[in-house]
């Protein structure tokens, strides 16, 4: 009777030897492939905001949090925080945030950036240009849940996406993005192969909205954007959520 409970208490010293206390720092990088030549035109991209809401103790781990006062966390704080880890028994621990020289809305921006390089557009640094993007990142998290014998990680990305045409409209859309993993050790790798296919999703589920939302280049004037035949699609396209 006693070797289930013997069993237990290994797996959880298995799981709880990947360091949960202190602050984590890990590297994402986003993936760069299958770029075609840029054919559509340039596009800036105005601004990239972190409006992700941050909560003490929440009893969902993806609700983002911090170890400590989330009212005490700066802007430039909560732009570098991507997650939080947990013991083997759920309960909050340490941060995990990007390098000092990294943060979340550049992350996003790269995220973006590549989207639009996949669509043949061409990414311009004219702030006068005819079409531009402005991102309001909802979500960027991931977490962990114990299990017996292994950790599920998963990550999620949601941004508001706004895009202004030549001729002054705006048109919107929502783009998610989401990445699930299974480790034995709460490690580096396991958090950043949770947030690859994340990174992926996001990108391809950029390319539909872009679609979605009906923008194309007037070919009597390439300054200026034209809309796609349904009038419906002026106010942005449909989410895709998980």
């Amino acid at each position: 009777m006693k070797l289930p409970v013997v069993a237990f208490i290994g797996a959880a010293i298995l799981l709880q030897s990947g360091c949960v206390t202190g602050r984590r720092s890990i590297s994402l990088p986003v993936p760069s492939h299958d770029i075609p030549a840029a054919t559509q035109g340039k596009v800036y991209i105005a601004a990239v905001t972190d409006d992700r809401e941050f909560l003490n103790k929440p009893s969902d781990p993806s609700i983002p949090s911090i170890d400590g006062d989330v009212a005490k966390l700066s802007a430039q704080q909560k732009d570098h925080m991507i997650g939080r880890q947990r013991n083997t028994f759920g309960k909050a621990m340490g941060d995990i945030a990007l390098p000092a020289d990294d943060s979340v809305t550049k992350r996003v921006r790269l995220l973006v950036e590549q989207g639009l390089l996949r669509k043949g557009y061409e990414i311009s640094t004219d702030p006068d240009l005819s079409r531009s993007v402005t991102v309001s990142v909802q979500e960027f998290w991931a977490w962990t849940t114990p299990g017996f014998f292994a950790l599920t990680f998963e990550a999620k990305l949601s941004c508001s996406i706004a895009v202004t045409d030549g001729g002054g409209g705006v048109h919107t859309a929502i783009v998610k993005g989401y990445g699930l993993n299974h480790g034995q050790f709460a490690k580096d790798v396991n958090w950043q192969e949770a947030y690859d296919p994340a990174f992926e999703d996001f990108i391809s589920n950029f390319g539909t909205e872009w679609e979605n939302l009906g923008l194309r280049e007037d070919p009597k004037n390439p300054m200026k954007v034209k809309l796609a035949d349904a009038p419906d699609q002026r106010r942005g396209g449909s989410t895709l959520a998980r």
